[in-house]
């Protein structure tokens, strides 16, 4: 439960600090690669549910922050978590494996699409968006498979 209320308040704060303080885009880009590791979470724990959650993030960003914002926000997610849902849905690997696989194919989709919406696309804030996405869950990615190894080990 503590993965759901973190990503739909990540989401939410996220597109309201986009539309209140635009100026530090950069900022609020690095911060994304919180919200990818959140939704992620929440796929796992509820399955298709994050839909559900994904659509209550949207809803509140839309009553918090600028429109246009919470369009970009929610056509981006629409796009990246659908690519996620493909992914988690086909792909039979181990669970971590998913996770950056499918984070490797929505992550740049979800920058480009958001930012180019919001007419940010520059290469600051898409370096450290990206930059902060992959960090974070590669960083997921290693926790998983130390955690496997370590069981494999024990067992």
């Amino acid at each position: 439960m503590l993965y759901l209320i973190a990503y739909i308040s990540s989401v939410v704060l996220i597109n309201y600090a986009f539309s209140s303080a635009p100026n530090l885009d950069v900022i609020w880009s690095a911060w994304g690669g919180l919200v990818f590791i959140l939704r992620d979470m929440v796929q796992t724990r509820f399955g298709h549910g994050a839909l559900l959650a994904m659509l209550a993030a949207l809803v509140l960003s839309y009553a918090t922050s600028e429109p246009a914002i919470a369009l970009a926000s929610a056509t981006a997610f629409f796009v990246s978590e659908l690519i996620d849902w493909l992914v988690f849905s086909v792909t039979r690997r181990p669970l971590r494996d998913r996770l950056w696989l499918s984070s490797a194919l929505s992550i740049p989709v979800d920058t480009f699409i958001f930012f180019g919406m919001i007419g940010a696309l520059t290469p600051a804030v898409v370096g450290t968006a990206m930059a902060s996405k992959f960090a974070g869950v590669t960083a997921v990615w290693l926790a998983m498979a130390f955690r496997a190894r370590r069981a494999a080990v024990a067992g």
